[in-house]
């Protein structure tokens, strides 16, 4: 078990917003093939229902296999749905009935003005 990694992440709304991490343990970047991974936003780490909603499989996440990259995407149309404002968000990685919380933090979006 590892202890997720605080990361906090601002996105813009409105916008297309896309991310990349990359898993690495003593250095060594992870080999994800064969894993699947998920990312919700909501408003707190205990809150409703997920603003945000990303998996692998065409929903926004793609894994890099031996390179441990995750890459993350939310279209403009999802970032211009939900209000500016401050959220949580994890980022967890399944690997058979391993599940690992590999990222948290505060995701914020930050307003628009250009319509």
């Amino acid at each position: 078990m590892i202890n997720p990694g605080l990361y906090d992440i601002t996105c813009p709304q409105g916008a297309s917003f896309d991310q990349t991490f990359t898993y690495k343990v003593g250095g060594t970047a992870v080999n994800l093939t064969g894993y699947t991974a998920a990312l919700q936003v909501r408003e707190a780490y205990d809150g409703g229902t997920a603003l945000i909603s990303l998996s692998t499989g065409g929903s926004g996440i793609t894994l890099g296999g031996t390179a441990g990259t995750i890459l993350a995407e939310i279209t403009a149309t999802v970032t211009a749905s939900v209000p500016a404002g401050s959220y949580a968000y994890d980022l967890e990685l399944y690997q058979g009935s391993t599940v690992t919380r590999l990222l948290q933090g505060g995701f914020t979006v930050t307003g628009g003005v250009t319509r």
